[in-house]
């Protein structure tokens, strides 16, 4: 049998890998892709798009499976390549702190898979200054210079100084992300790089996380996330509204985006910075200053 390819899609935390995730499910692409994913949670999914959901499993009706890896990947992968139809290709979000070369490396490992290349989203509007930032500043620029195409998000164009930025770490090609892309061919090219490299170690992380009954005006709940400790540089999820419906929130350094969601059972919300600068009681005094 035909080795599966496997395509890791890499960036940074909130630079834009589900929205990427989400245009390559809904495509007229004509493959069965199947994705790997940490959670549902932020893969919004038509639901005209859904033929069936069983447990970890989201079947869509243009033959694309969206699957939850839980902690082992390469049980994830063995799963994958038992699926039968098998897919014509396998697609593994890595987390935003993740090094993409140790999942690509997986394919190296495995036989019947084959290393189809890391696509990296960078978030076109804050890569400069995080490839600056003395902590975090060597693990950003390490998930773009591994990359065999780099997808540029959140920007109407690759300004000359951001094409400087991305062209002194990656002779890999760059295309934006607001573009019509020829998905087909881009996940099927063949990459350069047949051997990823592993990076060097990047700083430790420190996780948040809130469920419970909060229940929050869209006033309220932006004025919290504004006034969020700056230690948070992302934070993601579903807050519950008086009126019974509820608030997708994501925030990304400086930008924050609140929007209309239908109710939840509870608020959800995650949220992750440096664990040299996070303190958990701080968070979580903010969290419980936030008022309706």
């Amino acid at each position: 049998m035909t080795p599966l390819p496997l395509t890791v899609v890499a960036g940074y935390l909130g630079a834009g890998k589900t929205t990427f995730i989400n245009r390559l499910l809904a495509g007229e692409h004509g493959l069965r892709l199947m994705v790997l994913v940490n959670d549902f949670g932020a893969i919004n999914i038509d639901a005209g798009l859904i033929a069936s959901a069983d447990g970890d499993t989201i079947a869509l009706t243009n033959g694309c499976v969206c699957c939850t890896m839980g902690a082992d990947l390469f049980m994830a992968l063995g799963d994958a390549l038992d699926r039968r139809p098998r897919p014509d290709h396998l697609i593994v979000e890595a987390s935003g702190v993740a090094d993409p070369t140790r999942i690509a490396n997986a394919a190296l490992a495995e036989p019947d898979l084959s290393y189809a290349g890391i696509l990296t989203v960078v978030d076109g509007a804050q890569i400069a200054a995080l490839c600056e930032d003395p902590m975090i500043g060597t693990q950003v620029r390490d998930q773009i210079s591994c990359a065999d195409m780099v997808v540029v998000s959140k920007v109407a164009e690759v300004s000359p100084a951001l094409g400087n930025v991305l062209s002194g770490l990656t002779s890999a090609s760059v295309v934006l992300g607001s573009e019509t892309l020829d998905l087909a061919s881009l996940l099927l090219e063949s990459p350069d790089a047949a051997h990823p490299q592993i990076s060097t170690p990047h700083p430790a992380y420190q996780g948040w996380t809130y469920s419970g009954d909060r229940a929050l005006s869209r006033d309220s709940l932006e004025s919290a996330v504004a006034g969020r400790p700056p230690s948070l540089y992302r934070l993601k999820g579903f807050v519950a509204a008086p009126d019974g419906t509820a608030w997708e929130v994501h925030a990304v350094g400086h930008h924050v985006s609140v929007t209309p969601h239908g109710p939840v059972a509870q608020t959800q919300l995650v949220a992750i910075g440096l664990a040299s600068r996070v303190d958990l009681a701080e968070v979580d005094a903010w969290w419980a200053a936030a008022r309706a």
